[in-house]
């Protein structure tokens, strides 16, 4: 099995996440944390057509990128976490597709209130690992890797 190139990201890059229909969004990239997580509002729980759906809002009212629009996920699921301060808590995880560095791929997120952090998306080591190498002097290195940009 032959290993791809890595590509080198810096600290913040500007994503897309076409599932939740996000163009060129800053995320901030964290190695020490394992999973990504998702700025989410109104996160909640519906039956559809027979069906329990997750329903939630991506980032929050004042974002430049904020519609206002819901997103319905068929598949998600509970996930055990340890938040920002240590303490453990559970929240949604789904997946997505991500786009960054030239690259898509699958990828997953846990939906948390990120509103007093300031980057609405963060990348953990799982999304990075085999793919990216992060040089924590730069930002935005993938720019020239999309073929959308704003």
């Amino acid at each position: 099995m032959s290993k791809q190139p890595k590509t080198t990201i810096g600290r913040k890059e500007r994503i897309s996440l076409p599932g939740l229909g996000l163009d060129s969004v800053w995320a901030k990239v964290d190695t020490g944390a394992y999973t990504s997580a998702l700025h989410a509002e109104h996160i909640r729980l519906e039956e559809q057509e027979g069906k329990e759906v997750l329903v939630f809002q991506v980032l929050m009212p004042g974002h430049k990128k904020f519609t206002g629009e819901e997103v319905v996920f068929e598949n998600f699921r509970e996930k055990k976490v340890k938040n920002s301060f240590g303490q453990a808590e559970i929240r949604y995880l789904i997946e997505t597709e991500l786009e960054l560095g030239g690259k898509k791929f699958q990828a997953e997120f846990t939906l948390t209130d990120r509103s007093k952090m300031k980057n609405a998306i963060l990348l953990g080591r799982k999304i990075l690992k085999g793919r990216f190498l992060v040089d924590v002097d730069s930002i935005n290195l993938s720019k020239n890797k999309n073929s959308k940009n704003s």
